[in-house]
Order: C-alpha cells, then structure tokens, then sequence
C-alpha cells in the first residue's frame, strides 16, 4: 500500500508541475486564429458552423483569403483564451487544427546604421544566408596591407598574424586597402555602428604581404600563404595581383590547398582578356568585379581563369567599409572599388559553407559555382560560371544535412513536439493521455501483486494500446500525406472512431468491455495474445476510468452523468476480466 500511495502521490504531483508549466519560450504574438475545417467536412455544415461561432462568440469570422476556399482555411481575431474555448467547444470536431496566427518579421536585418547603402551585400541574397550560417568557427586569412582594429571590427575574433613586410607580430594596416578587405569579410555586425560584413562570425587572420605604398613579393605572399595553412587557416583571401608565373608562389597554393584551404584571388584591375597572377593559378578561386547593375566593372579584367564574379563596385557604387586613413592612421567609412573587393566577397561565402561542414576546396567551388545565378551568353567570359549568391550557396551547402535548427524546427512544426503545444494550454489536454497509460501500468502492477506475472513485450503493447495509444503520432503532419493514419495509430482502442470519424465522443462498442473480452476469448489458448489481450483489458479499464472524469461522451448516451456511469462500469468490468483470466494462470505469463 506504501508504494500505491508513493506512486498516487507522484502523479498527483506530476500534474500539477505540468498544469502549471507555461513553457520555456515566448513563441510569438498574435492577435487572431487560423481555423482549419477538415477537407471531409461540406460546406454546408462549415456555414452553420460559422454562423454559430458568429452568434455564441459576437466574432466574425471569415476565408483568408479567396484562395482559402478549397483548404477550408478561416481566420478570427482572438487571444490565447479565444482559442482556447475553440478548442474546447462542440465544433472541434469539424476541424483539422485551431491554432495562433502568429506574426512573423522580416529576416534578419543587422541594426548597423549604414547597413541600407550596402547594395553589394543585398545583391548577393545574404540575408537569405544568415539563416543558417555566419562563419562560426572559420578563420579567414587576409594577405594584404594588414588589418588595423577600427571601431567597426572590435567585435570580430581575430588570431595569430605577422608582418613578413617587417618581420614582426604586429599585423596591423598602414595603407588601408586590408582593413577594408577584412571588413567586407567579417566586418562587426549587429554592433549599431557603421556597416555589416559577409561572414561576421568568422576570425580574421591579418597578414602583412604589402608595403604602405601597396606592393609585396612573391616570397612574402608564399611565405605568408604557408603560415595560414600551418596556423589554422580556413580560407585565404588575396586582393593582390601581378604578371609573371612564380614556382614558389604555386607550391605555396599547392600546400595550403593540400591541407583543404580555399584560396581566392582578384582577377586584376586591367581589363584584359586574361587574369592576372595568383588568380591564374588552377587551384585558386579567380573572381571578376561586378557593378550595382550586376554587370562587369569597366576595369575588370576578364576571360581565361574567371571562375565567379562578385561585387566590386564602380564610380557610381563602391563598396563601402571601415578602414583607415593611411595619412592620418585615423578610422574612416570610404567606399573602394576593385576587383580587390570582389575577392573577399566570395572569401567571405565560402566561409559561410565551410561553416556547414564542408571542408575541400573542390566542393566549395562546386557549390559557389552551382549556386551561381547565370548571366546567359557570356562569350568573353566575364563572369565565369555567374554572379556570387550567397544565400542559394549557404542553402546547397547545408542541404540533405539535418542541422540542430532543422531539429528545431521539426520539433516547432509537429504534434505534441510542437513547442506552442506547451504554451497554449497543450499540457491539459496532455495529462489525461499520460494518465491513462500510468493508470494501466498501476492497475497491471496491482494484479501482479496478487498474480505474479512477468513483463512480457505483448503485454507491454497491450497496456499501451489499451490506455492510450502512440497518441504523440496525432498531431504529426508531413505534407501530401494523409493524416488520418497518424490519427488512428495515435488513437487507443476506445478512442478509434474518435480519430476516423472527427468526434469527441465516444463509440459505446470501442468504448466498453466487448474489445478486451473478444481478444480474451480468442487468444486465451496462446501465451503471448493472451499477455496481450490482459495488456488490452487492463489498458481499456484506465482509459475508460480517465474519460470518464475528463470526457464522459458516449455516443447515443442521454446524459452526461449516464455517460460517466457507463464508462465507469466497463472500467470495472474491464478490471475484472484482466483479473478473472490472470486468476486462472496456474503459470507466469
């Protein structure tokens, strides 16, 4: 008895913790319902239904819109409260679904003032590409003049760096043109200062290569092109350029490629028919300029090597970030032009995808080049394989992959796992169903007292299916299936013509002891049904006794209290044939 009342009070406590849970998350305002009619359900009796939510609430409800009609999709202005008695009124049984028209926002806009004059960043879909990634846990290698910590770059993680100019630790910018590269990477974002950056989440590796008058040597670049494949570089970016095929420079990318680091270059600024070195080098992501129209910049070179093209902005649009003064070492907001900030716009994409997972080179290209939008005819190849999109790349890069927002939102989106479900008074019409199947283990635990008996898996099966069902399957819906198997495997034995038929109550023939004797009767004589059938009876007795406290509806029953009794006196009976057949074991079951 001492472990009867320990499981009693338990329960007891158990639901008044979830009775009172309210959830872990706000999930969203809203101030009027969607109500989804079942598609089984005639138009003629939506109407009457309509009608009397108009009459008993004094609301008007209406269609969405004209292209609700055929999915019988209303909506009604009202509260938590309002849905609430929807859910709990007599029309329920006509509906798929009541739920919140929650309103939803914009996608993520970054709060920096400046961020509306950077076309470039809308012209590649980037906002479409924060969704799923910024960079987290990429570092990106800028090869150029340095990287100075402006204000607007506080924020961004930088690494370990060098200066192979002076051969010193201190990377730090006196030209100007690295601080602005790295900002169009990883500029601080979201900071309500200044401007954005593509992969702001990313770390900023800054080095050195270029002097304060902006050139740099083959040794410098290889060497420094080595270091960032040796320190954890994920990404290179080299907004540099020159005539001339170099040995080492190529067994420098050939090394850092090795090691799956993603190399991208400018394609050069002469307008020639051929791009310009590192660019060239086959292993290397060469990129063209594009202005605010999207076509190829007057200056950029084109043709042989041009893998991508991407935003470098022109005389009437530059590029603008944060960098400094190389008179004054002061912080300034200028715009630049160049195929030296279309580089780092791809740099800054390719982080994103690296992000997701994907670590060769070869597929980073695949993806930047498949998620390219194409430009038609392109004889003189001005654009390789299109215009950068980092919102389609982000996309295919973390497609067919199930990422912890996936789960998410799969758990948003389905049944009981719906996180609203928690919110809008769900865990009340949750606790009769976990009371049913506690209640069948506690009355099976009661007759193995008497009975000892062991926990078979039939027996298991019919506890569960008896009390209450898979009923976590209900409220699943996966598109262009029909609901109605997740409703009947959802369902327990009582409650089937519940889920087929759309209504609350109950079939007097389900909902009786007519089931549990029938399957008794046939499989008395084999071990395993018979576990089963007692599973069943045992099962049916708790479900019954739950409705009739919280749903005593029987179909054809006069009153509610006849109901009740009715339920009540197949819960007994029930009982007693799950107790008269384990009585008759002269064995364990």
């Amino acid at each position: 008895m001492k472990k009867l009342l320990f499981l009693s009070l338990f329960i007891i406590g158990l639901w008044v913790a979830l009775y009172n849970f309210k959830g872990l998350a706000n999930q969203g305002e809203f101030d009027s319902i969607v109500i989804n009619f079942r598609e089984d359900v005639p138009t003629s009796v939506i109407s009457k239904q309509l009608v009397a939510i108009t009459k008993q609430y004094e609301k008007t409800i209406s269609l969405n819109s004209i292209f609700s009609a055929d999915e019988h999709i209303y909506t009604v202005s009202g509260d938590k409260t309002f849905l609430k008695l929807i859910k709990q009124s007599p029309i329920k049984k006509y509906i798929e679904y009541s739920e919140p028209n929650y309103i939803y926002n914009a996608l993520e806009i970054p709060n920096d003032p400046d961020y509306s004059k950077q076309w470039n960043l809308h012209s590649i879909h980037i906002e479409k590409a924060w969704e799923n990634s910024k960079g987290e846990g990429i570092t990106v290698a800028v090869i150029d003049t340095g990287v100075s910590r402006v204000p607007d770059l506080r924020q961004t993680e930088f690494v370990e760096g060098y200066d192979f100019v002076n051969d010193h630790t201190d990377a730090s910018d006196d030209n100007g043109h690295g601080t602005h590269v790295a900002g169009i990477i990883a500029q601080s974002t979201n900071n309500e200062y200044g401007v954005a950056g593509i992969a702001y989440n990313a770390k900023i590796m800054s080095l050195k290569v270029l002097t304060s008058g902006g050139g740099g040597t083959v040794a410098d670049i290889a060497e420094a092109i080595r270091f960032a494949a040796d320190h954890g570089a994920d990404v290179i970016n080299l907004s540099l350029g020159g005539g001339g095929e170099s040995k080492v420079m190529k067994d420098a990318i050939d090394y850092a490629y090795s090691k799956s680091v993603v190399i991208i270059a400018a394609a050069g600024n002469s307008n020639h028919n051929a791009v310009s070195y590192p660019a060239r080098y086959p292993k290397v992501i060469s990129v063209s300029a594009l202005d605010a129209a999207g076509q190829k910049t007057t200056y950029s070179n084109y043709g042989a090597g041009v893998d991508i093209s991407a935003p470098g902005g022109s005389e009437t649009g530059k590029i603008v970030q944060e960098t400094i003064n190389p008179q004054t070492g002061e912080s300034i907001f200028v715009g630049f032009q160049g195929t030296s900030m279309a580089a780092p716009h791809v740099a800054g994409v390719a982080a994103l995808i690296k992000a997701s997972g994907i670590k060769e080179p070869s597929k980073v290209l695949a993806i930047l080049k498949r998620s390219s939008r194409n430009v038609g005819e392109d004889p003189f190849n001005h654009y390789g394989a299109g215009q950068l999109d980092a919102g389609e790349a982000v996309s295919l890069a973390f497609k067919g992959q199930i990422t912890f927002r996936d789960f998410c939102r799969w758990v948003r989106d389905n049944g009981y796992l719906n996180s609203r479900f928690w919110i809008d008074d769900g865990v009340v019409a949750l606790f009769p169903k976990l009371l049913m199947l506690v209640g069948s283990y506690l009355l099976a635990w009661l007759l193995r007292v008497y009975f000892p008996f062991a926990w078979t898996g039939p027996l298991n099966l019919g506890l569960i299916l008896g009390s209450s069902g898979l009923f976590f399957l209900q409220g699943i819906y996966i598109f262009d299936l029909p609901q109605w198997p997740f409703r009947v495997m959802g369902s327990s034995v009582p409650e089937l013509a519940n889920s087929i038929q759309g209504t609350s109550s109950l079939n007097p023939f389900l909902a009786s002891v007519l089931v549990p004797f029938t399957l008794i009767v046939l499989l008395l004589g084999y071990g395993p049904g018979k576990s089963f059938a007692v599973g069943i009876s045992l099962g049916v007795a708790s479900c019954l006794t739950v409705n009739a406290v919280t749903n005593p509806a029987v179909w054809g029953m006069p009153t509610v209290n006849i109901s009740r009794i009715f339920l009540v006196v197949n819960a007994i009976l029930s009982f007693g044939l799950a107790w008269l057949t384990t009585k008759r074991e002269d064995k364990t079951v």
